[in-house]
């Protein structure tokens, strides 16, 4: 290779790891607005601040619209550059969270929504301690996958793995013992049913969290995972 194609080379090469950072940057600035979301999710449905559960809301739109603009830089680099090996893994695993990321700042919504509900009832919820223990567990689950992501740790990945077992497990309980509620004390069907539906957003925060670490799983390993995959 002569002098002046190999300088050629390496600026494509120094240009496009430049661009792959600053997508990837790019997801993690989104992951940090979604997080954000959820923390403000959580504190509107346990404190049933309603003008906090509405900003909430139109945060959503801010979280699609980042969505948009990095699928197009994604779909860009995979026609322009056409990656490989590594290189592709990361441009996939990106494609693949912002679409968990935006997921999560859906839930978080409804919670937001399911918040208004509850302020306007005259009984109490009854699912309000099962809302603060899942919402802080699925919050630090999120906030972990990301910084995963951000070192690329398999090890802290694996562990979201296995939270959100417990997540699961407590979400369970929690369901069962409302039920149990609504059935002895009719007047707080609504109230109950409205923590039920919160409850179960959480709960999807918590797959799409997990989704997450298995996405970083296969960019540091090159191996998926999903579906009862080994790790």
């Amino acid at each position: 290779m002569n002098q002046q194609l190999g300088s050629h080379t390496q600026h494509i090469s120094r240009q496009f790891n430049i661009e792959l950072e600053e997508i990837k940057n790019r997801m993690l600035e989104m992951g940090g607005l979604v997080e954000s979301q959820l923390r403000d999710a959580l504190e509107s449905i346990i404190r049933l601040d309603t003008g906090l559960a509405e900003e909430v809301r139109r945060q959503d739109a801010i979280i699609d619209s980042l969505e948009i603009v990095i699928d197009e830089q994604c779909n860009r680099i995979l026609a322009k550059r056409q990656p490989a090996a590594s290189d592709l893994r990361l441009i996939l695993s990106i494609v693949k969270a912002i679409r968990d990321l935006e997921r999560i700042g859906d839930e978080a919504s409804k919670i937001a929504k399911m918040a208004v509900k509850l302020s306007s009832s005259e009984n109490e919820s009854p699912g309000s301690p099962y809302l603060l223990d899942i919402g802080e567990r699925v919050v630090n689950m999120l906030h972990e996958a990301l910084d995963a992501y951000a070192r690329g740790d398999a090890y802290i990945a694996s562990a979201v793995l296995e939270e959100d077992d417990q997540v699961d497990a407590r979400y369970e309980e929690a369901i069962r013992d409302l039920v149990r509620t609504m059935t002895a004390n009719p007047g707080n069907v609504s109230p109950a049913l409205n923590s039920v539906w919160a409850l179960r957003a959480l709960e999807r925060i918590g797959d799409h969290a997990k989704n997450i670490s298995e996405h970083v799983l296969y960019l540091v390993q090159g191996n998926d995972v999903r579906h009862g995959g080994r790790m």
